[in-house]
Protein backbone atom coordinates (compact mmCIF):
# COMPACT_ATOMS: atom_id res chain seq x y z
CA UNK A 1 0.00 0.00 0.00
CA UNK A 2 1.39 3.37 -1.04
CA UNK A 3 1.62 6.10 1.57
CA UNK A 4 1.28 8.81 -1.02
CA UNK A 5 -1.50 9.53 -3.51
CA UNK A 6 -0.26 9.33 -7.08
CA UNK A 7 -0.87 11.43 -10.15
CA UNK A 8 -4.20 13.26 -10.09
CA UNK A 9 -4.94 12.04 -6.55
CA UNK A 10 -2.48 14.54 -5.03
CA UNK A 11 -4.57 17.32 -3.54
CA UNK A 12 -3.69 20.89 -2.81
CA UNK A 13 -4.86 20.37 0.78
CA UNK A 14 -2.95 21.22 3.91
CA UNK A 15 -1.03 17.95 4.15
CA UNK A 16 0.20 17.98 0.55
CA UNK A 17 1.09 21.66 0.83
CA UNK A 18 3.09 21.24 4.04
CA UNK A 19 6.82 21.48 3.36
CA UNK A 20 7.73 19.20 6.26
CA UNK A 21 5.47 16.44 4.97
CA UNK A 22 6.65 16.90 1.37
CA UNK A 23 10.34 16.71 2.30
CA UNK A 24 9.77 13.89 4.79
CA UNK A 25 7.95 11.85 2.12
CA UNK A 26 10.71 12.48 -0.42
CA UNK A 27 13.36 11.52 2.15
CA UNK A 28 11.41 8.38 3.08
CA UNK A 29 11.10 7.34 -0.56
CA UNK A 30 14.77 8.01 -1.33
CA UNK A 31 15.91 6.24 1.82
CA UNK A 32 13.75 3.21 1.04
CA UNK A 33 15.23 2.96 -2.45
CA UNK A 34 18.82 3.84 -1.55
CA UNK A 35 19.39 1.87 1.65
CA UNK A 36 19.57 -1.49 -0.11
CA UNK A 37 21.74 -0.06 -2.88
CA UNK A 38 24.39 1.34 -0.56
CA UNK A 39 24.25 -1.82 1.56
CA UNK A 40 25.29 -3.74 -1.56
CA UNK A 41 28.44 -1.61 -1.41
CA UNK A 42 29.01 -2.34 2.29
CA UNK A 43 27.73 0.94 3.73
CA UNK A 44 24.80 2.46 5.56
CA UNK A 45 23.21 5.62 4.16
CA UNK A 46 25.12 7.61 6.76
CA UNK A 47 28.30 5.83 5.73
CA UNK A 48 27.64 6.75 2.11
CA UNK A 49 27.00 10.40 3.04
CA UNK A 50 30.11 10.64 5.22
CA UNK A 51 32.30 8.91 2.64
CA UNK A 52 31.06 11.34 -0.01
CA UNK A 53 32.05 14.27 2.20
CA UNK A 54 35.47 12.75 2.95
CA UNK A 55 36.22 12.18 -0.74
CA UNK A 56 34.96 15.65 -1.63
CA UNK A 57 37.18 17.43 0.93
CA UNK A 58 40.13 15.24 1.89
CA UNK A 59 42.23 15.84 4.98
CA UNK A 60 39.31 16.99 7.07
CA UNK A 61 39.08 16.75 10.85
CA UNK A 62 36.30 14.73 12.45
CA UNK A 63 34.80 17.93 13.88
CA UNK A 64 34.68 19.73 10.53
CA UNK A 65 33.33 16.55 8.93
CA UNK A 66 30.50 16.36 11.50
CA UNK A 67 29.63 19.98 10.75
CA UNK A 68 29.78 19.44 6.98
CA UNK A 69 27.32 16.53 6.98
CA UNK A 70 25.16 17.92 9.83
CA UNK A 71 25.55 14.92 12.08
CA UNK A 72 26.11 14.62 15.80
CA UNK A 73 29.80 14.03 16.66
CA UNK A 74 29.09 10.81 18.57
CA UNK A 75 27.01 9.45 15.65
CA UNK A 76 29.87 10.36 13.30
CA UNK A 77 32.32 8.31 15.38
CA UNK A 78 30.10 5.23 14.96
CA UNK A 79 29.82 5.79 11.20
CA UNK A 80 33.59 6.28 10.88
CA UNK A 81 34.18 3.11 12.89
CA UNK A 82 32.07 1.20 10.33
CA UNK A 83 33.82 2.82 7.35
CA UNK A 84 37.26 2.22 8.83
CA UNK A 85 36.48 -1.43 9.63
CA UNK A 86 35.42 -1.86 5.99
CA UNK A 87 38.71 -0.34 4.80
CA UNK A 88 36.98 2.67 3.20
CA UNK A 89 38.54 5.41 5.36
CA UNK A 90 41.48 5.81 7.70
CA UNK A 91 41.94 8.17 10.62
CA UNK A 92 45.28 9.57 11.65
CA UNK A 93 46.40 12.12 14.21
CA UNK A 94 46.33 15.74 13.04
CA UNK A 95 49.94 16.97 13.05
CA UNK A 96 48.73 20.40 14.19
CA UNK A 97 46.70 18.96 17.10
CA UNK A 98 47.54 15.41 18.21
CA UNK A 99 44.17 15.14 20.00
CA UNK A 100 42.28 15.65 16.74
CA UNK A 101 41.93 13.08 13.95
CA UNK A 102 42.14 13.62 10.21
CA UNK A 103 39.84 11.42 8.12
CA UNK A 104 40.95 10.28 4.67
CA UNK A 105 39.36 8.00 2.10
CA UNK A 106 41.31 4.95 1.02
CA UNK A 107 41.58 3.96 -2.65
CA UNK A 108 39.05 1.22 -1.92
CA UNK A 109 36.80 3.87 -0.37
CA UNK A 110 36.99 6.00 -3.52
CA UNK A 111 36.20 3.03 -5.76
CA UNK A 112 33.32 1.95 -3.53
CA UNK A 113 31.89 5.46 -3.45
CA UNK A 114 32.06 5.76 -7.26
CA UNK A 115 30.15 2.50 -7.67
CA UNK A 116 27.56 3.37 -5.02
CA UNK A 117 27.16 6.89 -6.40
CA UNK A 118 26.38 5.51 -9.87
CA UNK A 119 23.61 3.36 -8.38
CA UNK A 120 22.23 6.24 -6.32
CA UNK A 121 22.28 8.52 -9.37
CA UNK A 122 20.14 5.95 -11.21
CA UNK A 123 17.59 6.10 -8.36
CA UNK A 124 17.62 9.90 -8.43
CA UNK A 125 17.14 9.86 -12.22
CA UNK A 126 14.13 7.59 -11.79
CA UNK A 127 12.66 9.89 -9.14
CA UNK A 128 13.08 12.95 -11.34
CA UNK A 129 12.16 11.27 -14.66
CA UNK A 130 8.86 13.14 -14.93
CA UNK A 131 10.67 16.50 -14.86
CA UNK A 132 12.51 17.94 -17.86
CA UNK A 133 16.23 18.71 -17.53
CA UNK A 134 15.66 22.40 -16.71
CA UNK A 135 13.15 21.54 -13.97
CA UNK A 136 15.54 18.92 -12.52
CA UNK A 137 18.41 21.41 -12.36
CA UNK A 138 16.07 24.10 -11.03
CA UNK A 139 14.94 21.80 -8.23
CA UNK A 140 18.53 20.98 -7.27
CA UNK A 141 19.47 24.68 -7.35
CA UNK A 142 16.59 25.66 -5.09
CA UNK A 143 17.30 22.81 -2.67
CA UNK A 144 21.02 23.76 -2.47
CA UNK A 145 20.00 27.33 -1.66
CA UNK A 146 17.54 26.23 1.02
CA UNK A 147 19.97 23.98 2.93
CA UNK A 148 22.28 26.93 3.63
CA UNK A 149 21.33 30.19 5.30
CA UNK A 150 17.53 29.65 5.19
CA UNK A 151 17.76 26.43 7.23
CA UNK A 152 20.19 28.03 9.68
CA UNK A 153 17.77 30.95 10.05
CA UNK A 154 14.78 28.78 10.98
CA UNK A 155 16.87 26.53 13.28
CA UNK A 156 17.79 29.70 15.16
CA UNK A 157 20.60 28.02 17.09
CA UNK A 158 18.41 25.20 18.45
CA UNK A 159 19.92 21.73 18.65
CA UNK A 160 18.51 19.20 16.24
CA UNK A 161 16.38 16.40 17.68
CA UNK A 162 16.27 14.05 14.71
CA UNK A 163 17.90 11.13 12.95
CA UNK A 164 21.15 13.05 12.53
CA UNK A 165 21.84 12.75 16.25
CA UNK A 166 23.29 9.69 17.91
CA UNK A 167 20.95 7.21 19.54
CA UNK A 168 20.40 8.16 23.20
CA UNK A 169 19.49 4.69 24.46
Amino acid sequence: MSLTPTGDQVSAGRLHGDLHWLFARLKQGLATAEVSVVREHGMSLWGYTVLMAVVEAPVRSQLSLAQAVSVDKSKLVLVLDELEAAGLVRRRPDPADRRARIVEATEEGRRTLDAARADVEAIEASLLADLDADAQEGLRTVLRRLVGTPVARIEDGRQSDNACAADRR
